[in-house]
């Protein structure tokens, strides 16, 4: 110990350094297939209460797409061909701020499809898969329950989302197979946490508006 170093202050420093490893831990655990949902004092309009589908984490970076942003553009007037498939309410969905005049799609595959052959599919996670929008929509139809497709992405660099993982920016759970196709008749973000265990849970109840409450 260095002179005049008090026990309690390298103590305190001591329990801080495993919070901050613990929470580094904790990004680590960041995979495609999982979850992101905005902290309640994430507050930028971009992800404002806003849950994000991750399609990819890895050491070159990550990317996903935010599923519960839907815009008032018919998907019939931009991909008459996909519009068949998508899952109500048919419209595209706000994927991020990336790059906005592409599209991204992910499927929910029937349950026990077997996509072997079936050209146009990347499996991401389970049920969910990418889909090539340069595939035949009718070759996709015969293997998935529905479709959502999305203007646009949220990416990040590599190291970024750890780093706002390590701020307690997001938080990470595990998604069901069901949610890239949720409708917006209800409050995704405040559904996915209310099926979390507690603590989180607790967190569903946060006011959209806190001036409101």
């Amino acid at each position: 110990m260095a002179r005049g170093d008090d026990p309690d202050e390298r103590r305190t420093r001591d329990e801080q350094g495993d919070d901050r490893r613990d929470r580094r831990s904790a990004a680590l655990t960041a995979r495609a297939g999982n979850l992101l949902v905005s902290a309640t004092d994430l507050v930028e309009p971009t992800f404002r209460r806003t849950v994000v589908y991750l399609i990819e984490h890895n050491e070159s970076g990550s990317l996903g797409v935010v599923i519960n942003r839907p815009s008032e553009t018919p998907i019939a007037e931009v991909l008459p061909g996909w519009a068949s498939l998508a899952a109500a309410p048919t419209d595209l969905y706000i994927g991020g701020p990336v790059k906005r005049d592409a599209a991204l799609c992910l499927g929910t595959l029937r349950v026990g499809a077997d996509i072997e052959g079936v050209s146009g599919l990347r499996r991401v996670d389970g049920r969910i898969v990418l889909v090539d929008l340069d595939a035949d929509p009718l070759e996709i139809a015969t293997v998935v329950e529905g479709i959502r497709i999305f203007a646009g992405y949220a990416g990040w660099s590599m190291g970024q989302l750890d780093g706002e993982l390590e701020n307690d920016d997001w938080m990470i759970v595990s998604a069901l197979p069901s949610d890239p196709l949720a409708t917006d008749r209800h409050d995704l973000w405040a559904s996915v946490l209310r099926r979390q265990p507690l603590p989180l849970s607790l967190l569903a109840t946060h006011p959209i508006e806190l001036e409101r409450n």
